[in-house]
């Protein structure tokens, strides 16, 4: 909700490589974010075969540090359990 406002951002859902996707967008950057060191080798490496199979670049941007524990499967997992997530969450306006 924080960028429904914003007409330059859309999202969009997809099947198949994130460079595939990409590519038929028209797009030239992905933009990812990453929480800590193992999360930046492994999109570090998927932005490596982006650039060489897709010509796709990845920006990488990285979490505030006191999110950085924070995982959606995490969120998803104390979801189910009944466990209030909303503090883990972007405030809406």
């Amino acid at each position: 909700d924080l960028y429904v406002e914003e007409p330059r951002i859309e999202v969009k859902p997809y099947h198949g490589l994130a460079m595939d996707f990409a590519k038929a967008e028209g797009a030239q950057f992905i933009v990812k974010g990453v929480r800590n060191a193992s999360d930046f080798e492994y999109e570090q490496w998927q932005a490596d075969f982006n650039r060489k199979l897709g010509g796709i670049e990845t920006i990488l941007l990285y979490t505030e540090p006191e999110l950085a524990s924070i995982s959606s499967s995490a969120l998803r997992e104390l979801e189910h359990f009944g466990v209030d997530i909303n503090p883990f969450l972007p405030k809406r306006k």
